[in-house]
This record gives C-alpha cells, structure tokens and sequence, in this order.
C-alpha cells in the first residue's frame, strides 16, 4: 500500500519533458566545443520537481523499493552510460535539476573531444616525465556524482607506470593511531609521477563526521590543519589540483535507482550510499564548512556540474590541462574550461566560500584564476 503511495506520487511528478537534441558543433570559445549550447533560460521552468519530502520514511528505504517494481528498467542507448526507464517508456531526465544547458553532450561531439584530450593528457604526463614534475589530483564530490568514471577517462591511455590512481580502504588499527595524513603521504607522488586519488584525507571533512566517523575534536584539527598540509605539498613543489564533483538530489537518487535496478551495476550501491541519502542537508553542511576552511590561494577547490557526466568528464580534462604548463600544448583545443560547468565553490546560500570566511576572490593555480563560479 505505501509502495503503490510512493510510485504514484514519483509517477505524477516526473512529467519530464523529452531531451531537446543539442545543434551541429561548432568552433567557440570553450576550447573548440560548442559555445552556444542552448542555455537555460533561468526563467523558465523546464519541469517539476520532484517533491521528495512527500516521500514516506527514509530515501533509502524508497530506493529498496524500487527493486521490486518490474516495470522500472535500465537501458544503455548509446553503450554506455545508461538512463532509467519509466513504466511509460519516457527517460527520467533528473539530470535537468540545477543543469545550465537544456540538453546532453551528444555521444558524436563527445568521443572525438575525449580522444584528443587524451592525447593532450599524454603529453602532459610525457613532460612530467621528463622535468621531474609531481602532480596530483584529488577527486571528491558527492555519492554517484561521477568520479570514478572520470578518473577512468583521465588514465584510460596513460601510460600506468607513470599514473597511479589511491583509493584506500578504511584504516586499520596501526593507521587509526596514527597522524591522520601519514597513510596518504605515502602514496604522494615521485618525480615525474601523476597521482589520482578517488577521494582523499577529506573523507574527515564530509564523510566521517557526517556518518559519525570521528569525533568532533578530530574534525576540528583536520580542518585547521589540512591548509598548513596542502601548503607543504605544494611549497614543496607538487602541482595539486582539488575537484567536488557536485550532482543534484533529484539526480543523485536516480542515479542510486539505477545500480539498484541493473544486476550489473548493484555491487556498486554500498550501504553507505544507501545512508547517504537520508543525510544529503548533512553532507551540504559539512561540504560548505570544507570550503569555508580549505579554499586557500595555495590549494583551491574546483567544483564540477556533473549532473551530465560526458561534459563534466571533458571540462575536467580540459581544466586539469589548462593549468599546467606543459610542452606541446594544444591551446586551441584545450583553451579553458567552461565556467558554466567548472569552477570555484559556490555555497547552496549562493556565497563563495571565501565569502564565508570574510575575504576576497581566492584561489590560484600555477599564477591563474580560476573561472565564474559554478552550481554546487
């Protein structure tokens, strides 16, 4: 009885309206992609919400649920990356929640431009090489909001000897009475290595302390001492670039639906992910607080739209590429970022972080500014 409640109501609010097909590409100012993809007109509402607090008991109950509906179904279009499938056959387009363009990157526009960033990314990793240059990049971000698939782009042609990608487990009993850095100390890069971490010492700046992880006096030293860390790292040399990867609630829960629903992608929601559902104003908290503390000039963080994984894959390639100077540089091609897509943090409340913290712009990359400020 509840179930039929809860479907009925997503059912009658998930009047989506079909994806409008984006134009031919043409050469603009995003580093050749196309600069006039129809925008949103922020004055006009493209479709309802969808009224999750109408939703009886706890999201990831909701989303338990769903498994046990046989009309939901998962499809691949285009080979990859899948969409979910309402009983009527339309496409729950959740994507369009807080989304600046009224249409996805077209698989036609999307290959080409991830190959030839790729090549860039090797000639990046060429010049590490050969100057004994370090650089890492930390991937954090809400539950599904596509990291993983990004970081599978970035080193999908790298050579692995000179890329290495940390994801580590929970720490064991040694690592737990340690200094919290030490263990990814460890894994920072030598000379000439680039490294990827899928998350990062800020699970002590969201996760733990949302999940109860740690304690309060734990959560307060990390954020005092994180920027004195990063300082270290990047005084010392090591090219750090921070990306959140930042994806709306609506999309989000779709997101989750379609790991439950696809045997082949159901080892992918942990009952973590499960919990982080009923704990997303927590996590909004905690994320603005981060940046509030550790949006410095040494070590700024980039947030990324990546309610449409393929542009936000391409933008974060791009923004990585633009901000090291590396030998051979394709200008043209790798231009900038798209400042609708990537950019500085911008609080829910529609504040910088640095705003929070009562001071100007902040945050430089090897001398350059980072771009208008994008959704969070």
């Amino acid at each position: 009885m509840l179930y039929g409640l809860i479907f009925e109501s997503m059912r009658t609010a998930l009047q989506w309206p079909p994806v409008i097909k984006a134009g031919p590409a043409t050469e603009g100012e995003y580093g050749g992609m196309d600069a006039e993809r129809s925008r949103v007109d922020p004055h006009t509402v493209l479709y309802p919400l969808v009224d999750l607090e109408s939703i009886d008991g706890h999201l990831s109950d909701w989303v338990r649920e769903y498994r046990t509906h046989a009309d939901l179904r998962v499809e691949y279009p285009d080979g990859y990356d899948p969409i979910l499938i309402r009983p009527d056959g339309r496409e729950v387009d959740t994507w369009r929640q807080d989304y600046p363009y009224d249409s996805l990157l077209r698989r036609a526009e999307y290959d080409p431009t991830k190959r030839a960033l790729q090549i860039e990314l090797l000639k990046l990793q060429t010049w590490a090489k050969t100057t004994g240059a370090r650089i890492v990049v930390v991937f954090e971000g809400r539950d599904a909001a596509g990291k993983g698939s990004t970081i599978k782009r970035f080193i999908q042609h790298l050579n692995p000897r000179g890329v290495r990608v940390v994801a580590l487990n929970n720490p064991n009993r040694q690592e737990r009475t340690a200094w919290y850095f030490q263990r990814y100390v460890a894994h920072l890069p030598s000379a000439g290595e680039i490294v990827l971490f899928d998350r990062s010492w800020y699970n002590r700046a969201t996760v733990e302390p949302v999940m109860g992880y740690c304690t309060d006096e734990e959560y307060q030293l990390f954020l005092k001492q994180t920027p004195m860390f990063e300082h270290m790292i990047v005084d010392d040399g090591v090219i750090l670039v921070k990306f959140w990867f930042s994806v709306s609630r609506a999309e989000q829960l779709t997101r989750f639906v379609i790991r439950d629903v696809d045997p082949v992608r159901r080892w992918k929601l942990s009952q973590h992910d499960l919990a982080s559902l009923d704990r997303w104003d927590g996590y909004t908290k905690a994320k603005e607080a981060m940046f509030a503390a550790t949006h410095t000039d040494w070590a700024p963080w980039t947030v990324v739209n990546g309610n449409g994984k393929r542009l936000a894959r391409i933008e974060a390639m791009r923004f990585v590429l633009s901000q090291v100077p590396y030998e051979g540089k394709n200008e043209v091609l790798v231009g900038r970022a798209d400042p609708l897509i990537v950019g500085p943090p911008m609080m829910t409340c529609g504040r910088l972080a640095s705003q929070v913290r009562g001071e100007g712009d902040r945050g430089t990359v090897n001398g350059q500014q980072p771009s208008s400020p994008a959704q969070s």
